[in-house]
């Protein structure tokens, strides 16, 4: 999913999206670009789940062309408020797919609600979109385990836990709030008829709904 609609790019950013998928290594399969994700789970005073915040920093590509195109809105309040307006635009497309949450506690498939904290910035060169997402009701989470996959249904954008190599940082899951919980990150494990399917994805290509979830890492939290 193309978080930035194609039709919003004005024509000198088109062309570097246009470039941009000539590539031929970024023409070969899906995914097409990636997030580098940060966690942290959110409780509150009665160690019930409150919330996720989530902190996403573009691929440098990705973010080569947001920012491109942001620099030519300097007459229209210069990059600050092309982000802002950006940030706006990332949450609506998001909103329809939970904003690629899926969160699961005992198997059961966690409600979430809608965002209205969130903002973008450019840090280091990369685009980082970051955003609270509430639950729609709280959950208590005393010696429970709660899963959670951050993922793009078409696999267009690949989501992975921030990284050094192949292991997270410290800070890629985190827990905000007084009970004692242990985390940890579990790597995807797709199918190989998953990984045979993706591969064979060009870049025109649709990909089925749902197919990002089979690669997408699973974050664990089990609380006390």
């Amino acid at each position: 999913m193309n978080l930035l609609p194609h039709s919003s790019l004005p024509s000198r950013a088109r062309c570097w999206l246009t470039l941009l998928m000539l590539i031929p290594v970024l023409a070969q399969a899906h995914p097409h670009g990636w997030i580098d994700m940060r966690m942290r789970v959110i409780l509150d005073d009665q160690g019930r789940l409150e919330g996720l915040h989530q902190a996403w920093r573009m691929d440098p590509f990705y973010s080569l062309i947001i920012l491109e195109e942001l620099g030519l809105a300097v007459g229209e309040g210069g990059l600050e408020a092309g982000l802002d307006r950006l940030g706006g635009e990332i949450r609506q497309n998001l909103a329809p797919l939970d904003y690629f949450t899926e969160l699961r506690v005992g198997g059961e498939k966690i409600a979430v609600g809608e965002v209205t904290e969130y903002t973008v910035m450019e840090r280091g060169g990369r685009v980082e979109f970051i955003f609270m997402l509430p639950m729609e009701t709280p959950l208590p989470l005393s010696e429970k385990t709660l899963h959670y996959k951050v993922f793009d249904p078409t696999y267009y954008l690949e989501v992975v836990h921030e990284a050094e190599g192949n292991t997270p940082l410290d800070d890629a899951l985190t827990v905000n709030g007084d009970l004692t919980c242990t985390t940890r990150i579990l790597p995807a494990d797709p199918d190989p008829k998953r990984v045979m399917e993706a591969s064979m994805l060009d870049i025109t290509d649709q990909a089925e709904p749902g197919l990002g979830r089979h690669f997408a890492e699973t974050g664990e939290v089990t609380c006390e």
